[in-house]
């Protein structure tokens, strides 16, 4: 048997995982309709980990509920329920759902087309419209490994002005140590939740005066800023500029663009002197009139021009969430302009930038190449021309990617970077967009070796995504541990008694002049506690002075490890420290 059909029947196959949490979500709306009949049913699908159902229920789901419908979910494995498709016209298929009693799935037949094929799956007693597929069985489903996770409220059809429905979210697994090791994962991650660490390390706030838009704190702003500094001294050594574009350009410019037509539905608008305008939510526009300020010639090319521009995306309240998904963020932008026989170096240099900043941060990566959407601008010659560019280029490089169809930015296709941090969760960060079509549109030129006028080609790409995000993944991979060279406080002086009080300023005055953040708990308290407490403040280092300290002129050094390294002299630990943040190291020693 091949190794492709070994693992055809398991989890390591995508669509028989998607296919699994498929059933178990019409197990737990049979489950649901057996205890509660009353309850109307919307819709079911499987997600990227589990599956969620949304219902009507004339009460709200309690934990207690959710208890209840998981033994009734166990009680529907063990029945072993054959699972049998069926076919309905389109007549029938209305009157059988209204028959039963089911308003969304009536809505639902009838907004599909006319020669669609209605289908539905029948287990047991319980019947629902579904395209599938399914499992044969429900014997197949392990009642002891699947759990019910969360319940929310959730709009009927994602639609704000609809009914108000409550999602139930399940995972589940062929065995039981599999859904204990997500579970556990998922503990691990709610300790490790960006927004309550931001809180407690005062990096950031959210406030109901401007949802989706992030206060920055003090050490958030070091944070922030230390991250940007990094984004600089990399751009500068492969050969990159800094613009700066407005944040806000008139209509035109955006239609020009195709924005106008493409999104502004997540654009914020405005009128100033009778004309409209639109605050950017992307820097791309703007690097275009920079390139049409003046005249370029090939010798020029190719042109890397960043930005770390400000934008502002409309999201709806609902998709708001912490950092991830905000409605104001600064976006580490580029814009490569080049002739077309430099494209695949360029690709190339690119993603070796890309591996260079990821490994920094010890986060691995999959690639997805995204191709031609349905709502795109350019030719199907172009398409397929500069998706096999942008294969040939990676492929090139040894690297595997993955096809995600219909998912380019409607511009042209792309390359998206998946980073996977410390808990296996992947983030969609970098991304590299092959751009034939703004060019064109902003009439983009350059004089040619022939001294003819030409066309250039061009990249968008971003390596961070965005900063504000960027952050919130790696506060959740380094559990706001941050490494030395990033930490917003990077060294903390605790005084035994207030004799050492003027010692540990001298310190500071040392560590803050060779350029290191330093703080000085003088408070008078018990050094166990100020230990304790800066430890909680995941500060990598700690000098611990006393009168030996003193006498010595020496430092005892903690790591918030736990760690104790023991008394050094200061220029000891200046060489440690500088070590640790030069190198840009993810462990401390």
């Amino acid at each position: 048997m091949s190794e492709e059909n070994k693992n055809e029947f398991t989890f390591e196959n995508p669509e028989y995982r998607q296919t699994y949490w498929h059933t178990c979500s019409h197990v737990m709306a049979q489950a649901v309709k057996r205890l509660w009949p009353e309850v109307k049913l919307a819709i079911g699908p499987s997600i990227d980990e589990g599956w969620y159902y949304d219902m009507d229920a004339p009460f709200a789901f309690t934990p207690e509920h959710l208890e209840q419908i998981e033994a009734e979910m166990k009680k529907i494995c063990k029945e072993k329920l054959k699972l049998e498709r069926f076919e309905l016209p389109r007549e029938e298929a209305l009157k059988f759902m209204e028959e039963k009693g089911e308003p969304y799935k009536v809505e639902l037949i009838n907004d599909l087309p006319e020669d669609a094929h209605i289908s539905f799956y029948k287990q047991g007693e319980f019947t629902d419209l579904c395209a599938g597929p399914h499992l044969d069985s429900t014997g197949r489903i392990k009642g002891n490994a699947l759990k019910l996770t969360a319940c929310n409220a959730a709009y009927w059809r994602g639609d704000s002005n609809r009914e108000t429905l409550q999602r139930i979210y399940g995972i589940a697994f062929p065995k039981k140590d599999e859904l204990d090791a997500y579970l556990q994962r998922i503990e691990e991650a709610k300790k490790r939740d960006h927004r309550k660490l931001g809180k407690e390390l005062g990096l950031f706030m959210l406030r109901d005066e401007g949802p989706g838009f992030p206060f920055f704190l003090p050490k958030g702003m070091v944070l922030k800023n230390t991250l940007i500094d990094y984004w600089r001294q990399v751009h500068k050594r492969y050969g990159y500029v800094e613009i700066s574009t407005p944040i806000i350009l008139n209509r035109q410019l955006w239609e020009r663009s195709g924005h106008w037509d493409h999104y502004k539905q997540n654009m914020y608008t405005t009128v100033i002197d009778d004309e409209d305008y639109a605050i950017k939510p992307m820097n791309c526009p703007g690097g275009m009139l920079v390139y049409a300020s003046e005249p370029h010639s090939y010798r020029d090319l190719p042109l890397r021009v960043g930005e770390l521009g400000l934008v502002h995306r409309h999201e709806l309240s609902g998709a708001l969430h912490g950092l991830f998904r905000v409605r104001c963020f600064t976006q580490d932008d580029a814009h490569i302009f080049m002739t077309q026989d430099q494209l695949k170096d360029e690709i190339k240099n690119v993603v070796k930038l890309f591996d260079e900043v990821y490994s920094v941060f010890g986060l691995p990566y999959k690639i997805e190449l995204s191709t031609m959407p349905e709502d795109h601008i350019g030719t199907v010659e172009q398409w397929e021309h500069n998706q096999e560019i942008l294969k040939e280029a990676i492929t090139e490089m040894g690297k595997d990617f993955e096809i995600n169809e219909g998912d380019g930015a409607f511009y042209g296709p792309k390359l998206d970077f998946h980073l996977a941090d410390s808990l296996g969760r992947t983030w969609q960060c970098g991304t590299v967009q092959l751009d034939s079509q703004l060019p064109e549109r902003f009439e983009l030129e350059y004089t040619g070796e022939d001294g003819q006028k030409h066309r250039p080609v061009m990249l968008h790409r971003v390596v961070l995504g965005s900063i504000e995000r960027f952050i919130g993944v790696i506060t959740e991979h380094f559990a706001g541990a941050f490494p030395a060279w990033l930490a917003p406080v990077q060294v903390k002086i605790l005084p035994i008694t207030d004799r050492a009080s003027e010692y540990a300023d001298q310190l500071s005055k040392q560590l803050d002049e060779a350029g290191y953040r330093v703080e000085v708990d003088h408070r008078n308290e018990k050094v166990g506690k100020k230990i304790r407490e800066a430890t909680m403040e995941k500060i990598p280092y700690m000098l611990v002075v006393g009168d030996r300290d003193m006498e010595n002129h020496t430092v005892s050094v903690r790591l918030r490890t736990g760690e104790d390294l023991g008394a050094m002299s200061m220029e000891d630990f200046l060489a440690k420290i500088k070590a640790a943040v030069d190198s840009k190291a993810l462990e401390l020693n």
